[in-house]
C-alpha cells in the first residue's frame, strides 16, 4: 500500500527509549516530516505484531535492540492536501527498554541522538511527539 494518498489508514509504531536520563530521537530521512526530529519507528509489515514491528524498526533505524514494555499512546496522524488525505497513520507508541547494540543512524534516518529532557525544545518535535517522550520519561520513573 502506498503511504502518500493512501486508500486506508496505515498502522505505524514508534519506540521511545530512555537510557541514562536521555531519550532516543531520530532525524527523519523521508516524508512525512522529512528532516524533522522525531521518535524512531515506522510501519508494521503484514503478519508482524505491533511489538515485532517496533523492535524491527528501531533495529533498522538506530542499530539498537529494544524490548517494548508498555503502550504510551495511540493516535492518528492525518495530513491533508486541500481536501485530499495526503497521509493517514494510526500510530502506537511504546516505551522501550534498551537491551543492546550501538547507536548509529541507518535505514530511514539522517541522525540519531540521546537527548536530555531539558534539551527537548531544541529539537522542535511535534507537539504529539513531545507529549509522548515526556510520558516515557514519567513511565520509566515509575517503572524502574
Amino acid at each position: 500500500m502506498r503511504r502518500k494518498y493512501p486508500t486506508q489508514p496505515i498502522v505505524g509504531v514508534g519506540g521511545v527509549v530512555i537510557r541514562d536520563g536521555r531519550a532516543l530521537l531520530v532525524r527523519r530521512g523521508h516524508e512525512p516530516l522529512k528532516g524533522e526530529w522525531s521518535i524512531p519507528g515506522g510501519t508494521v509489515k503484514l503478519g508482524e505484531t505491533l511489538e515485532e514491528g517496533v523492535r524491527r524498526e528501531l533495529k533498522e533505524e538506530t542499530g539498537l535492540d529494544v524490548e517494548p514494555v508498555g503502550v504510551l499512546e495511540v493516535f492518528d496522524r492525518i495530513m491533508r492536501d486541500g481536501r485530499r488525505i495526503q497521509y493517514h497513520f494510526v500510530i502506537v507508541d511504546y516505551a522501550c527498554r534498551w537491551k543492546g547494540g550501538k547507536l548509529r543512524a541507518s535505514s530511514d534516518v539522517l541522525d540519531a541522538r540521546w537527548v536530555r529532557r531539558k534539551d527537548l525544545p531544541q529539537f522542535r518535535l511535534t507537539e504529539k511527539a513531545t507529549s509522548v517522550v515526556l510520558q516515557a520519561f514519567d513511565f520509566f520513573k515509575r517503572h524502574r
